[in-house]
């Protein structure tokens, strides 16, 4: 039942819901959440995100598949992007359905607590004023890891 997509390319928010409901008499509830590259401070040109292909979508069909065991999910689509993503564009896509709105909203915050702080990818900050080359990789965050701590 889930979908999930780890692509360079952009995507449309509302067509993605749109492919979610179609045609569902069932759906309830629809819970969305979308992660856009966030330039603190005007000096970011780029994050760059990288992944190891095919275990970054295995790993992340293992934890919507663990969703769809907690809670009485319709739909559950996850989309993130590689590649060099510039301010204010998407970054990631969770969607989440169901008949009833708790479950729904569950589900989207669980799966981006594991997005957050297990998803195989790695990210680094390329700077406007940095050196030919140059880049800060992205740590995790103490907050990220309590947040997920909680569905343990």
């Amino acid at each position: 039942m889930a979908s999930v997509s780890v692509r360079a390319d952009d995507y449309d928010t509302a067509a993605e819901i749109a492919a979610v409901t179609a045609g569902r008499t069932d759906v309830g509830a629809v819970v969305t959440f979308s992660g856009l590259c966030r330039d603190d401070g005007g000096t970011l040109e780029a994050l760059e995100i990288e992944h190891y292909p095919g275990m970054a979508e295995a790993e992340i069909g293992r934890v919507c598949a663990e969703a769809e065991a907690r809670w009485p999910l319709q739909a559950c689509r996850v989309i993130h992007r590689h590649g060099a993503i510039r301010p204010g564009e998407n970054i990631v896509l969770v969607v989440t359905a169901s008949a009833h709105r708790v479950a729904a909203f569950a589900a989207a915050d669980f799966l981006m607590d594991y997005l957050k702080s297990e998803a195989p990818f790695w990210k680094r900050n390329r700077r406007r004023d940095a050196a030919a080359g140059e880049a800060d990789w992205v740590a995790p965050k103490a907050s990220d890891e309590a947040a997920l701590d909680r569905w343990r």
